[in-house]
């Protein structure tokens, strides 16, 4: 650490980076102690705890004549948290909202905001408040020697270092902060559950957090919706301070519509229209046709949704609705706050009970040892008065001709100065009016409660048991029933994209350049279609605008893509590369569309080929996925859709018209690699680019094979195929003269994909 230097006008020097690093560190320990965290002993922040002291002091209790908020925030900024008059407005705010705190410690009158809007509230001139019965839990026994006073910001006034609460309040209200290199979010409670985890871990300390959860459930938020965390997650969170609770909206179906009758915490309504009115304007809720906010006084939360028709499925629409907007809301928990050690930490509940208990053990203590100390000096004062009732007429004379009378009492009375001081301060009737009974008779009750409270204080049982007892009655008062129930719910899980797309029949056609769109229907012939200057006709396929669009390049690589919102086929498309990411230079060879469990024949012009999944041809990367390994001087050709595989025979033909016909069984299904030979194409002739595989088709025994040659054509039924059956890999036999210059061939009927 640097040494501390003395300048010569005599200032302490110190070095910038000394300074910063000290600043600094002030600066985060008074954010994380004076500010952001909560002290498990009361539960409450700085500032919540001078609002709550500050209104006690002002008599605004819960029996009391509402006061200007105003008023209420001018000594709490004045006397004891020198800040914003709207930072501390806003957090006496929260206190009063009962949809912010489980228990709320301000009773507002006016406008305190709502649940739909939070922050709408009226100025602290408009709004009027007091404390609420509640916080009498905090302020009862803080006038019995039960806390630590320390000075105000200013030196001029003490207020309290902590509030006697009589329940873990940290745990029922719970808190919300940022401080610096730390958080908090502290879930709140039921009273209720935590008074019987507290109450068993006053019984046996040694309870392990399973067996307290059998009492504390769940956190306990201010609102209907349901916590669908599970049970073994929520242990966990108890058990480590740290995790995640997901709460649901609360829905019914009321004549066909759906109702949502209570919202997550801290979510607002028309934020729900508005997100499900998104979805609405976007296309991608079609099934529902209307919202409806119906919300009022006596239904704070009540959102109509009205499905398009009664077939909708609801459990679905809102399992969609959870998964794509606040309807579903998780909600992190750090359970950081600053201990009866003054140190912030994150800590178990068994840890955040115990050091409570000792807390609160401590703070009974000195409740007892307070009142102990009262009856002693009341038994003290009464000994004085009974020896002046037995001395009355000796008293009386030495008041009236004595000067000095107090050291007269004490010698001839045998008294102590404060009984003395007590008999003087007596005025003379009600010196005369002493009456042994009434005196002997306190002295009986006092001593029988001196011997109480000796018999508390000796005994550490006697004083939990005192603390259960108290807990027990405060729970029958202000104890009700959770709000937040805790539900099993399967996950919610939003609609497939495709799942709202109308499978309607689509041509999608690929140009020369690259440029691609879709028709509708299938009965177009792809070829008349208008291109631009310099392009032309490349490829094409049949499918539904709910099939993927799987495309295959030059290089033997596949990508993936949509199709139902491909552009018209009245323009002229637009890039293919505007949604994938080819290698430079690649061109598009093939077009696939289909079902997950759709099958095509992929093969490279070398002759050989393999059977695939269109489910393993898809990927998601706009870079592709390497599928089909090209032999060397080999291209690709167009995958051959199987649109059955009973009965199918793979019919391959060469560019010099060589066909062969042979049984699908005999290719293997791969997901990727070179494949099997198909038909025989010589090495040498490939390499010069002689001969190659012009193309194959995948014949079924009702579809007719159709060969072009220039402008010529031949079609081949299945039975007609059978002179050019052989065995895979075979060079297969030439065809007619005039068909031996093959530039491809084609499946004549079309089999529609389901």
């Amino acid at each position: 650490m640097d040494s501390v230097l003395i300048g010569d006008d005599g200032f302490e020097e110190l070095s910038l980076k000394t300074y910063a690093e000290r600043a600094y560190l002030d600066y985060s320990m008074y954010v994380i102690l004076d500010r952001a965290l909560p002290h498990v002993s009361d539960g409450l922040k700085p500032v919540q705890r001078r609002i709550i002291y500050a209104m006690s002091e002002l008599g605004l209790k819960a029996t009391a004549k509402y006061k200007k908020s105003a008023r209420t925030v001018g000594d709490v900024i004045g006397k004891f948290h020198p800040h914003g008059d709207s930072a501390a407005y806003e957090a006496m705010v929260l206190m009063a909202q009962d949809f912010s705190y489980r228990y709320p410690l301000v009773d507002g009158q006016g406008n305190w905001g709502s649940q739909d809007d939070p922050k709408s509230f009226a100025a602290m001139r408009y709004t009027e408040s007091r404390l609420t019965s509640y916080a009498n839990i905090l302020l009862g026994e803080l006038d019995q020697g039960t806390t630590d006073w320390v000075p105000n910001f200013d030196g001029t006034l003490e207020e309290p270092e902590v509030l006697p609460a009589k329940i873990p309040n940290i745990l029922l209200n719970g808190a919300s902060g940022i401080a610096v290199g730390m958080a908090t979010d502290i879930p709140p409670h039921n009273l209720k559950e935590i008074l019987g985890a507290t109450i068993k871990l006053l019984d046996t300390p040694r309870t392990p957090i399973a067996s307290l959860c059998e009492d504390l459930i769940a956190p306990d938020y201010p609102t209907n919706a349901e916590i669908i965390t599970p049970r073994n997650e929520i242990l966990s969170i108890y058990e480590s301070g740290r995790g995640t609770l997901k709460m649901r909206a609360v829905w019914e179906v009321e004549s066909g519509d759906i109702i949502i009758t209570a919202l997550p915490h801290q979510v607002s309504g028309s934020k729900i229209l508005e997100q499900i009115a998104q979805q609405m304007q976007a296309k991608k809720l079609p099934m529902v046709i209307d919202l409806r906010d119906e919300s009022d006084h006596e239904n704070p939360t009540r959102l109509v949704i009205v499905p398009r028709s009664n077939r909708i499925n609801s459990k679905e629409l809102m399992s969609h609705l959870c998964a794509t907007t606040d309807l579903e809301k998780s909600y992190r928990v750090n359970l950081n706050m600053i201990g009866i050690d003054g140190r912030p930490a994150v800590k178990s509940l068994d840890q955040i009970l115990k050091e409570w208990i000792k807390f609160r053990i401590e703070t009974v203590r000195r409740r007892l040892r307070h009142r102990l100390e009262q009856v002693e000096a009341r038994l003290h004062l009464l000994d004085g008065y009974l020896v002046a009732y037995l001395n009355i007429d000796e008293v009386i004379r030495i008041i009236r001709n004595e000067d000095e009378p107090k050291p007269v009492l004490r010698k001839k009375l045998k008294v102590t100065e404060i009984q003395a001081e007590a008999i003087l301060n007596l005025r003379l009737r009600n010196l005369a009016k002493l009456e042994e009974i009434k005196i002997r008779g306190e002295q009986d009750d006092l001593s029988a409660e001196k011997d109480t409270l000796t018999k508390l204080l000796s005994s550490k049982g006697r004083i939990k048991t005192l603390i259960k007892k108290e807990l027990t009655l405060l729970g029958k008062e202000y104890g009700d029933q959770r709000l937040s129930k805790v539900v099993d719910r399967s996950e919610s899980k939003a609609f497939n994209e495709l799942d709202l797309i109308a499978s309607d029949p689509i041509t999608v056609v690929v140009s020369d350049r690259g440029w691609i769109r879709s028709a509708k229907g299938h009965d177009i012939d792809p070829r008349t279609l208008s291109f631009k200057s310099g392009d032309a006709f490349r490829l094409s396929f049949r499918g539904r605008s709910d099939n993927p669009v799987v495309i295959i390049d030059s290089t033997g690589r596949t990508y993936t893509f949509p199709s139902h919102n491909l552009p018209s086929a009245r323009g002229q498309g637009e890039p293919v590369t505007g949604r994938i990411n080819p290698p430079s230079g690649a061109t598009f060879e093939g077009l696939m569309m289909g079902a997950a469990d759709t099958q095509f024949l992929v093969a490279s012009d070398a002759g050989y080929g393999f059977v695939a999944n269109l489910s393993d041809l898809q990927t998601k990367n706009r870079s592709g996925k390497t599928v089909l390994k090209l032999p060397n001087s080999s291209k690709v050709v167009q995958p051959a859709l199987i649109s059955q595989k009973k009965d199918s025979c793979v019919v391959a033909v060469s560019n010099e018209g060589r066909m062969l016909m042979f049984s699908l069984s005999e290719l293997p299904e791969l997901a990727r690699g070179k494949g099997n030979k198909i038909i025989n194409i010589p090495t040498a002739r490939l390499r010069n680019r002689e001969e190659w595989m012009v193309g194959v088709q995948i014949v079924a025994p009702e579809d007719i094979l159709v060969v072009f040659s220039g402008k010529r054509h031949l079609k081949l039924k299945f039975f007609d195929l059978d002179r050019y059956r052989g065995e895979r890999g075979r060079r297969g036999l030439k065809l007619p003269k005039g068909l031996q210059k093959v530039d491809s061939i084609q499946i004549e009927r079309y089999i529609e994909l389901t």
